[in-house]
């Protein structure tokens, strides 16, 4: 009777194991997170740096070279400026959703 009951216990125990295994693998439970995912959110947020440092060095040029009298160079400046700026607010969106993945990530929700 021991024995019967020891392999009952045994085979439920390997059963609802093998059930529970794909899930907790699934939900991230398995050591720091998604490596290649925290990396990327990494890496837009610092090119989102990138970006809002090449703006204020396109801003710098543009007042440069409208003090100088350089307005062929002024328009480029002013055209490169408004694609960075275009680029920036396109990216805000994303950004955000980068910034709450990388908390998630790092946290194991």
């Amino acid at each position: 009777m021991v024995r019967k009951l020891v392999r009952i216990l045994a085979t439920a125990a390997a059963v609802g194991g093998a059930a529970f295994t794909p899930a907790a693998a699934s939900a991230g439970w398995y050591g720091y997170g998604h490596r290649a995912d925290i990396c990327a959110d990494r890496a837009d947020i610092r090119a989102d740096r990138r970006d809002r440092a090449d703006v204020r060095r396109d801003f710098r040029d543009l007042r440069r070279d409208l003090r100088f009298g350089r307005f062929g160079d002024a328009s480029r400046d002013l055209a490169d400026l408004r694609r960075d700026r275009q680029d920036i607010r396109r990216d805000q969106r994303d950004l955000r959703r980068d910034r709450r993945d990388l908390f998630f990530d790092r946290h194991g929700y």
